[in-house]
């Protein structure tokens, strides 16, 4: 019996005294790091101009629908152009509706004015806080014959935290769009 007791002890022994202490590790984050914004003229058939990041793709079609691709960021700009016909307000509450519809996932939804009286470019952006479809949208008019519509979309699961890097980002060119956007057809 007293053989027993003592292989127990060992056996015991070995396999609770020899274990690797844990040392915790320190949290690593991840590196990204984006193009310098750079940007160039848009040359469509359409009513308006505005610049781009260099490092994007465009495609419009013959209703000057525009998409603007960011391949490594596996994101989209989808712009709408609709002309005026005595239908603004339509237009604004459409627009608002866009907008609305991601306040299911929103935490929060800010809105920033955009007022350029000298090149008659007004509207609002919208950024949505939260795991919404779409974290940043647009819509900009003339106030007599244009209205833009746009939104920033991501081609992944929704994950604010994850994505915020790129939203602020893309924020900093959308900006830039609806500061560089010009009507061919001035009021």
């Amino acid at each position: 019996m007293n053989k027993f007791f003592i292989s127990l002890f060992f056996l015991l022994f070995f396999l609770f005294s020899c274990k690797e202490e844990s040392i915790p590790k320190p949290k690593g984050y991840l590196k990204l790091e984006y193009p310098k914004q750079a940007y160039k003229k848009t040359n469509l058939d359409c009513p308006f101009s505005f610049e781009i990041p260099k490092q994007t793709k465009l495609w419009s079609n013959d209703k000057c629908w525009v998409k603007i691709n960011y391949p490594k960021l596996n994101a989209t700009i989808d712009i709408t152009y609709l002309p005026i016909k005595n239908n603004l307000k339509r237009l604004f509450i459409e627009a608002e509706k866009l907008t609305t519809k991601h306040s299911i996932k929103a935490d929060k939804i800010s809105f920033i004015p955009y007022v350029d009286t000298t090149h008659h470019v007004y509207g609002k952006m919208s950024n949505v806080t939260g795991n919404a479809a779409s974290p940043l949208q647009f819509h900009i008019t003339d106030s007599t014959k244009h209205f833009l519509t746009g939104a920033v979309y991501f081609n992944v699961q929704p994950n604010y935290d994850s994505i915020l890097p790129a939203i602020n980002y893309i924020e900093k060119d959308l900006v830039h769009l609806i500061e560089s956007l010009r009507w061919k057809n001035k009021p």
